[in-house]
């Protein structure tokens, strides 16, 4: 098996979208390009969402203006709409993101649209990015469990996935939103989605709100799975799921990672600092492991 493991950080945008605090344009910089400087390639900077539903988004252009422009990072953007795309497309970010979300009451409190709507907006958006030569991206929210309504069928998951590896989506990512999921389950999903589409590049985002996601990493990894979302420090959730509280702390994962042999190209003691400096902007600790315990042993930081 391949024996490097991306980490796409999204603690720019998923990781502080729910926060109490909204973080200054500055800090916001501040965080991504220390997420840069410690490896990380791919990360999600903002969210093109209506600042009235999302405030703490409300500065997405000018975050987005204020990146440093480099080759070899990936700046993703998350649109839910149309007018979300074009906002995106005006501040020339180099991925747009879109979700699906698997469950209907979900998707409606979340996007304002059912499953099958978003499905018909993401093709259009779709057809749109394809056209402007930009990287695309898609992720199936609550692919593991709604809130609302309970256990989520592992077909109708696997339907939205084909439909949209159709659509020509080579890169999906399956977001265990509120953290219900176990690990046999991300086996069995991973497994059944290989079999009917065994081309597909599938990521996993994971949310720690039972203590389960990096088990649930160890199991995707085991199926083969090497790109996952993470959240410096642990930071962040969903603000339209009832307690879907904690991303995965990115160092978390990094600890097993590399403890398992794989290489990230990340510097997890450099993670770590910016999970303590994040606490000054956002007045409170992080809830990621390392950040408390640090490595081990203590000279093998890097």
């Amino acid at each position: 098996m391949p024996d490097f493991i991306e980490i796409v950080d999204v603690s720019p945008r998923d990781g502080l979208q729910s926060q109490p605090v909204a973080l200054s344009v500055e800090h916001k910089l501040e965080l991504i390009n220390r997420l840069t400087d410690a490896g990380v390639r791919r990360l999600e900077v903002a969210s093109f969402v209506n600042p009235k539903r999302v405030p703490q988004m409300a500065d997405a252009e000018e975050v987005v203006r204020g990146l440093a422009q480099r080759d070899d990072v990936s700046y993703i953007g998350l649109a839910l709409n149309l007018r979300g795309f074009e906002r995106a497309m005006a501040c020339n970010i180099d991925e747009v993101k879109c979700a699906v979300v698997a469950s209907d009451t979900f998707s409606i409190r979340n996007q304002g649209a059912t499953t099958e709507q978003t499905m018909e907006l993401v093709a259009k958006i779709t057809r749109e990015v394809e056209a402007a030569g930009i990287g695309k991206a898609v992720t199936i929210s609550a692919a593991f469990g709604c809130p609302f309504e309970g256990e989520m069928p592992m077909e109708k998951v696997v339907n939205l996935v084909q439909r949209l590896a159709a659509m020509g989506y080579h890169e999906i990512s399956l977001a265990d939103t509120i953290g219900a999921a176990g690990p046999s389950d991300v086996a069995a999903m991973i497994r059944r989605i290989r079999t009917l589409e065994p081309d597909l590049i599938l990521g996993c985002h994971f949310h720690n709100t039972r203590n389960t996601a990096v088990a649930n990493t160890y199991a995707a990894i085991q199926e083969g799975v090497r790109s996952f979302d993470a959240s410096c420090g642990g930071v962040g959730g969903c603000p339209f799921a009832p307690a879907a509280t904690g991303n995965v702390a990115t160092e978390d994962l990094l600890y097993m990672i590399h403890r398992m042999g794989f290489e990230t190209d990340i510097d997890i003691s450099k993670i770590i600092e910016t999970a303590k400096w994040l606490e000054g902007p956002l007045g409170a600790s992080m809830p990621a492991m390392l950040t408390r315990a640090g490595v081990f042993p203590a000279a093998k930081a890097a």
